[in-house]
């Protein structure tokens, strides 16, 4: 899950008694902050319960614990709220699936409640606002319980997860940073539940597809400890942040969402083919070949050229050939969602492109905001607080914090001082991973409607050389960013990853 607008914007305390008088003078202040730090006791709250998942009838213990991540001293630096659910007995030789969300930001509340958990909240499937409350929670047989242990992880500065009194949040929020604390605590739930011979599947959604590829890199190839990964579960994927942001100058961007607006148009009635899949077939290849060709020429693009290509993508994308023309055949995603059913009055979404909105006016520029995502969010936050709290008895006064502002506003995006910000590309750590590890699998699971990160930018990432393609598979579902939304597409994602996990 990415944050709400990005289309309208994107320590160790010292031991007191080593230091001379004058340095612990200076440190008068900070006792009270470093007591309160001292002072943080794991909460675990655990019950017993029973569901069918996957048509199979399951015991299983449910758990949220705090696990305290501390400095070299011992000083207590994050508190990260895990939600496990185990089978009753215990048996070591199942697998077990690590699972976050994305932002950075995001808590696990998506995947959780709306996927893989054994209950899930009960939205509208056909892209329609989830209205007020109540919310039904209900149970969920598309749960993976009945094929593998599921551990969902809520990173530092997300859910109730948070960084004690005093930590620097450069310690935690960013790429390494991040991946770090994750792999740390997935080591230390191995430790604690004897699982180190279990078979592991690692995962999550969109940035959770990102810190995927960089904590597989912490888990397999950054000491001589590793964690062995069976699998790796990406889910709305984003790896190769430079095809995707269209900056004056990189014609990738328009060349990764083109096959997406040709998608939307479809599902609108703006586009004419015989299924989605006929018309994203049509737009790869339209998109790699003539549209790359012509945006590559630049200035030196021939008339006759420039007007072949103009026709065909508005064949494709439902926009008219005159504002293809204005807009110098690049088209911005927050342009089309606005552009597209301007003529309806209303907007279409970004996570995903079937919900549409009605902004104060038609005359604007973008959207005034997601409908694909305020149309579902206020469902998904009541019912992560009210399943942790009543549900499992997890007790805080924190607020759990669904998309976190913090980590986002402080989050570095250098990696190693080489790759930042727009350029960044982890898809070759996924390569690495599986070059090291005969074993190891990649899942993809794509919707067609979805703008935050798209199906085709996901191709191009993980066909890169170094990646071993007869070890990927791809999957694709009629919905968006978060596809498991709709009933129909919930069911096929976990039969597909069912399929994916039995593999091994």
């Amino acid at each position: 899950m990415t944050s709400r607008r990005p289309i309208f914007r994107a320590l160790a305390a010292s031991a007191f008694a080593l230091l001379p008088a004058a340095a612990m003078a200076q440190d008068d202040a900070k006792p009270a902050a470093s007591a309160a730090a001292a002072a943080v006791e794991p909460q675990v709250r655990t019950q017993d319960l029973t569901g069918t998942f996957g048509g199979q009838r399951i015991s299983y213990r449910a758990t949220v614990s705090d696990t305290v991540l501390k400095a070299d001293d011992g000083t207590p630096e994050a508190v990260i709220v895990t939600t496990s659910y185990v089978k009753s007995p215990r048996d070591a030789s199942r697998p077990v699936f690590f699972i976050y969300n994305g932002g950075p930001g995001s808590g696990s509340v998506w995947l959780q409640m709306g996927a893989w958990g054994p209950k899930r909240v009960a939205i509208p499937s056909d892209a329609k606002d989830d209205g007020a409350p109540p919310y039904p929670i209900v149970d969920n047989p598309d749960s993976l319980l009945d094929v593998a242990d599921l551990v969902f992880i809520d990173p530092p500065g997300t859910g109730f997860s948070h960084l004690t009194e005093g930590t620097d949040p450069k310690k935690y929020y960013g790429l390494e940073e991040d991946a770090q604390a994750v792999a740390k605590v997935i080591r230390l739930w191995l430790n604690e539940n004897g699982r180190w011979n279990s078979p592991k599947y690692l995962g999550g959604e969109s940035y959770g597809t990102t810190r995927t590829a960089m904590v597989a890199r912490e888990l397999e190839g950054r000491t001589y400890n590793d964690v062995g990964l069976n699998g790796l579960i990406l889910v709305s994927t984003i790896l190769d942040f430079a095809a995707r942001e269209p900056t004056p100058g990189n014609e990738m961007a328009y060349v990764m969402t083109l096959p997406n607006m040709a998608a939307a148009a479809w599902y609108h009635g703006k586009a004419q083919a015989p299924s989605v899949e006929a018309i994203v077939e049509d737009a790869r290849r339209f998109a790699i070949g003539p549209f790359a060709t012509a945006l590559l020429k630049g200035q030196d693009l021939p008339a006759a050229e420039r007007a072949s290509v103009r026709a065909e993508m508005a064949r494709l994308t439902g926009l008219s050939e005159s504002y293809l023309d204005n807009a110098d055949l690049r088209v911005t995603a927050p342009r089309f969602y606005k552009e597209l059913l301007r003529d309806q009055g209303l907007t279409i979404g970004r996570l995903d492109a079937r919900y549409t909105g009605t902004d104060f006016d038609s005359a604007g520029e973008y959207p005034d905001d997601d409908p694909s995502f305020y149309g579902i969010d206020a469902g998904y936050t009541a019912a992560i607080n009210s399943w942790l709290r009543d549900g499992l008895g997890y007790r805080t006064d924190r607020e759990y914090q669904s998309i976190g502002s913090e980590p986002g506003m402080n989050w570095n995006w250098s990696l190693s001082g080489r790759q930042r910000g727009a350029y960044l590309n982890v898809a070759p750590f996924v390569g690495e991973a599986m070059r090291k590890n005969s074993g190891l699998r990649t899942f993809v699971g794509q919707g067609w409607y979805d703008f935050a990160t798209p199906f085709f930018g996901a191709e191009y990432s993980l066909n890169r050389t170094g990646i071993p393609q007869d070890r990927v598979e791809f999957h694709y579902y009629d919905a968006g960013h978060m596809m498991y939304i709709r009933d129909e597409d919930r069911a096929k994602l976990s039969a597909d990853l069912r399929a994916f996990i039995r593999a091994r």
